[in-house]
């Protein structure tokens, strides 16, 4: 997938404000509840914060595919937001993880943020298409204005909007600065740190990126990530074979956006099949399918389940099938192929 395929040619959207620990719970409440808060002259008020926070609120909810733009606005120039539906089904007060307790819902944040359509094209560059794996801030602006440069459909951004883009990046993941500020304060602030994604070289104190096992990726959340990938990128039914390979290389896999190596995805797809019944599995991998509209102005139920089973031939073929709405996926000889199936999503 190309950079121009994968996101938007946004900009330093976020007012300079990396995602706090409510913001993305906050979108989508008051979205819910009223389509044109963003816009509103007393929003800084109802919402508890400030005038550019406001904006950077309604920013990260976009990024993050909780809410989108009400296609029923009277005015188009200045859209009202509604939640969309894996809004509702994650922050409605009855919904999956309302107050993110769960590790499993900042994986799959992260995930979203970077799913296509990104509005965060210099933050795709730097989890798909930047191979560096210890880096300076530098060495990550170099990589990012030369993958920017690839997108030649694209106006060529001010390099300070990128800049703001990479700080609000490394403010998000990025190791905790030296400080007198807790540990608590610093969750709080920044809760896709708690995801370890970057940390700070133990030789020299640089950058580095976390490869291989995340202990806190629930495996429902990588098979979730690895449909969710399918479905966006291989859409017409019955046409879309891809290999565990691809799903581990290719820029926008998931794989490349959990920082994991082949092996360790397929390890997660594997439990994800074993642990079917649990709890954590119904509130993670039974998301909505992708692609679906939301359902502005109204509350709705999070989407029925759908059923997975894996089993396992006498040859040690894994043939992993998803049976159910919206995707089957069988891996024959060893090259592990997910295919989406014929049926849509109701």
């Amino acid at each position: 997938m190309r950079l121009s395929e994968a996101a938007e040619p946004t900009f330093a959207r976020h007012e300079t404000f990396h995602p706090r620990y409510g913001w993305f719970r906050k979108a989508c409440v008051f979205s819910g509840a009223d389509p044109r808060i963003f816009t509103r002259e007393d929003a800084p008020a109802r919402i508890g914060v400030g005038k550019n926070m406001v904006r950077a609120i309604r920013f990260w909810g976009l990024a993050a595919k909780l809410i989108t733009e009400d296609p029923q606005s009277p005015n188009p120039r200045a859209p009202g937001t509604v939640p969309t539906r894996l809004g509702f089904a994650l922050f409605d007060e009855a919904g999956w993880d309302p107050f993110m307790e769960d590790p499993g819902t900042l994986w799959l944040l992260h995930w979203l943020l970077l799913a296509p359509p990104c509005r965060l094209p210099v933050w795709w560059i730097a989890f798909h298409d930047f191979h560096a794996v210890e880096f300076a801030d530098a060495d990550l602006e170099v990589a990012v204005t030369a993958g920017l440069e690839s997108a030649a459909e694209w106006k060529t951004p001010r390099a300070s909007s990128v800049k703001k883009d990479i700080t609000a990046l490394l403010h998000t993941y990025g190791p905790a600065a030296r400080s007198r500020r807790s540990r608590r304060d610093e969750m709080f602030d920044r809760p896709l740190r708690e995801l370890n994604l970057i940390g700070a070289s133990a030789t020299d104190g640089r950058l580095r990126f976390t490869l291989g096992p995340k202990p806190t990726l629930p495996p429902e959340i990588a098979a979730y990530a690895v449909l969710d990938y399918i479905s966006r990128t291989r859409p017409e039914a019955g046409s879309g074979t891809i290999t565990l390979s691809q799903l581990a290389r290719e820029p926008g896999s998931p794989a490349r956006a959990f920082k994991l190596s082949e092996a360790d995805l397929s390890e997660a797809l594997d439990k994800s099949g074993e642990r079917g019944g649990g709890g954590l599995w119904r509130r993670s991998a039974w998301l909505p399918t992708p692609g679906l509209p939301s359902w502005p102005g109204r509350r709705i139920r999070p989407p029925s389940p759908r059923r997975y089973s894996m089993t396992t031939t006498a040859l040690s073929t894994r043939i992993c099938r998803f049976s159910g709405p919206g995707m089957t996926a069988t891996g024959p000889s060893t090259r592990t192929c997910w295919r989406p199936s014929a049926q849509t999503a109701t």
